[in-house]
């Protein structure tokens, strides 16, 4: 029986050396970074969109190392295969270099004036790329907000045209003090 080529057309072809069939890799089962739903989500998204565009990481047992979020939405997604590095790796040097992986990435900072012109322009050019970023439509209201200057977007109103009538949709209270109707 001949042999099949698998499908890689979801990584990138730079990577394509790289691919290795995924059901010859296993979660980390002492991975410590958790992935919700909207998570996943956002992971399958993106890879939904763009496709794989960076290797995972697994020791020479298969186990991933970096990536377990990246293989749980390949999996959603019907993938068989993945671009991976191996890495040699293992006991507390293993564990380390997977906590510090995440935690490298999670003490970066946002440019937010940056990020919402950028989120803006996508939104404009290409809605559907905006989507895949991760955030949700009402975030991505604010941000494009935001980068237009202004402070405040009534939650729900994404994909509404910003003119006087979403201010209807603004819930106020009145202060007991002085009278003033704010906005909740």
């Amino acid at each position: 029986m001949p042999k099949t080529t698998p499908d890689l057309s979801h990584i990138a072809p730079a990577l394509h050396k790289l691919a290795e069939p995924i059901d010859g890799l296993s979660l980390d089962p002492a991975n410590v970074r958790l992935h919700p739903v909207r998570n996943l989500a956002a992971i399958t998204a993106s890879l939904r969109r763009f496709g794989q565009q960076r290797p995972i990481i697994a020791d020479a047992k298969g186990i991933v190392i970096a990536g377990n979020g990246t293989m749980t939405a390949a999996r959603e997604l019907g993938w068989t295969h993945l671009a991976v590095t191996r890495t040699n790796l293992t006991g507390s040097d293993a564990a380390a270099y997977a906590i510090a992986d995440n935690r490298t990435a999670e003490l970066a900072e946002w440019d937010h004036d940056s990020l919402a012109r950028q989120i803006a322009a996508l939104n404009n050019y290409d809605p559907d790329a905006a989507q895949a970023t991760g955030y949700t439509p009402d975030e991505i209201a604010h941000l494009i907000a935001q980068s237009n200057g202004e402070t405040s977007v009534p939650d729900g109103a994404a994909g509404k045209a910003f003119d006087e009538t979403c201010a209807d949709d603004v819930k106020t209270i009145t202060c007991p003090h002085c009278g003033e109707a704010v906005p909740v």
